[in-house]
């Protein structure tokens, strides 16, 4: 008889398995590992690879017909933050050549973590957004596997605290959980509403939440009579040894692999309670709870890992002094031209601790803005982005850009200098805007109909006018905000910014008005364009 074809396991089979080796893990490592001998048989590679950066000019993103940067804006995860170490580099290639039972690495890589860092444990996450989310899950679950099968419907907890001053488009970690955001806005407020619903107090550091009766360690000190626990967020934060969010007595700290510590951009870590700690890995993959979908592999762990250990040897006050050399360099280059003044800005505080430098000039004699020198060096070869950049025809000609160096290399310098300089010296020409004469009548109420990517909407514009000067409500669906804009001729333009939770939403309205109808397009920052149309009502 022929023998039967072995069958492909099923993700059923494969579930048990895990649970099975998590069990095993836990009970004897070396019983689920077996011998290394029997299991581990290395095969010559069936050919060579070359491992090369590539250059400016051809790399993998140009094969693909993407534009690689020269960062001189900031480690935005829009533009892929830092440039990560070597050391990262090499731990995440040598990484990637094994496999190892995460249930066992992660708690040695959290134990080395804790140790440097000075905390009871960490844990590696896909970001400090997840070490928000997990934060919360385990501070409302535990790690009792009925609450975490029954989350987000069944909480025995339900609410997280934000101080008015810590609201932010990150705490979406905390919103994604489905728990309710109990804002406060004084000392009295907080002590009212630490009830037993309480599941966490989230903070956003930074300097809001260095001083007043709402500062971290006035908060720490509330939430620990109650037995709350506190999750400090201090992402883009060089993480110092005394750690001083622990000091002030918070709970969990949660910080971005991928811009200080120049550790991989997919991986952050959180640091703090032991038993919280757990209780987050309890709620993040592989394990099959709420957290399933962050997934972080031994790559990041170990490339993380290898970013915490170099960030204890690297020379921070050399590497300070470097960055400001470099601004000087750029300063150098153009600061004898006509009406050009440079100033070095200071660091705030921990976040994105570096100097930066602003360039200031008049553009009635340098002939070119700060928004026209920003998009010609973003759109030239290399492309090169600033920090903003200020100055608009024709009537708002002092401009401004700014260089923020942190996520540089030497080699770049040059190369920004240059292209700022010709910018500079050989602006090309530019008009002013054509503005038409007279201003259609545009006051009242109009019924706008939104076209998006995927799916529609429907909002309302009241509107006041004032010759060519307009401002009024627009109302949403669910939110509101303050109209400001003009109409010169037929063209209208309007722009928002509308408060949602923790955050706000640009909306940048251009179109034309014909009678009681108008149509355009509005751009929506971060989230995209969409199509409107409106009638009068």
């Amino acid at each position: 008889m022929c023998a039967l074809p072995k069958l492909r396991p099923t993700r059923r089979d494969l579930l048990k398995q895990t649970g099975a080796l998590s069990a095993l893990a836990a009970v004897s490592p070396l019983a689920a590992a077996g011998s290394a001998e029997a299991q581990v048989a290395h095969s010559a590679p069936s050919h060579a690879v070359t491992f090369q950066p590539g250059t400016l000019q051809d790399n993998v993103f140009t094969k693909l017909g993407v534009r690689p940067i020269i960062n001189a804006h900031g480690t935005f995860t829009i533009i892929t933050g830092s440039r990560s170490l070597p050391e990262v580099k090499q731990a995440m290639f040598e990484a990637s050549h094994y496999y190892v039972h995460l249930d066992e690495l992660m708690p040695k890589v959290g134990a080395e973590i804790a140790k440097l860092v000075g905390a009871e444990h960490a844990v590696v996450t896909t970001g400090c957004e997840a070490a928000i989310a997990l934060a919360t899950v385990a501070c409302s679950c535990g790690t009792d596997p009925e609450l975490s099968q029954a989350f987000p419907y069944k909480r025995k907890k339900s609410q997280v605290i934000i101080p008015k001053h810590s609201r932010n488009p990150y705490d979406f970690g905390v919103r994604m959980t489905g728990a309710e955001i109990v804002e406060v806005d004084s000392a009295e407020e907080l002590q009212a509403k630490l009830t037993d619903q309480v599941a966490m107090i989230y903070i956003l550091s930074g300097p809001a939440a260095e001083k007043g009766p709402l500062s971290i360690p006035s908060i720490c000190a509330m939430a620990k009579a109650k037995n709350v626990p506190v999750f400090v967020d201090a992402a883009a934060e060089e993480p110092l040894v005394p750690n001083i969010h622990l000091q002030h007595g918070a709970t969990l700290v949660g910080y971005s692999g991928g811009k200080c510590m120049r550790g991989p951009q997919a991986a952050g870590m959180m640091i703090g309670q032991a038993d919280l700690i757990k209780a987050a890995w309890f709620q993040a993959s592989p394990h099959h709870n709420y957290g399933r979908a962050y997934k972080v592999g031994k790559e990041e762990i170990m490339g993380l890992l290898a970013a915490v250990r170099q960030w204890y040897k690297r020379d921070h006050d050399a590497e300070q002094k470097a960055w400001k050399s470099w601004l000087d360099q750029i300063a150098d280059k153009i600061k004898g031209l006509p009406s050009v003044r440079v100033e070095y800005l200071d660091p705030e505080d921990l976040s994105n601790r570096s100097p930066r430098l602003r360039v200031h000039w008049d553009a009635n004699q340098v002939k070119i803005t700060g928004t026209e020198l920003f998009k010609r060096l973003d759109e030239g070869t290399p492309r090169i982005m600033l920090d903003g950049g200020t100055g608009v025809r024709p009537d708002k000609m002092e401009s401004s850009f700014t260089i923020m160096p942190y996520m540089l290399e030497a080699w770049e310098i040059p190369i920004i200098a240059d292209a700022i300089h010709e910018a500079m010296t050989k602006p090309g020409h530019y008009e002013n805007p054509v503005v038409p004469t007279g201003a259609a009548k545009v006051d009242g109420k109009w019924a706008v109909s939104l076209k998006y990517t995927r799916g529609t909407a429907e909002q309302t514009f009241e509107l006041q006018q004032s010759g060519s000067d307009l401002k009024g409500k627009q109302v949403g669906a669910i939110y509101q905000a303050d109209l400001k804009g003009s109409i010169h001729g037929n063209d209208l333009k309007l722009f928002a910014r509308m408060p949602v939770s923790g955050h706000e939403v640009t909306w940048d309205f251009v179109g034309t008005v014909q009678g009681n109808t108008a149509s355009g397009t509005v751009a929506l920052g971060e989230y995209g364009m969409a199509e409107w149309k409106a009638v009068r009502a």
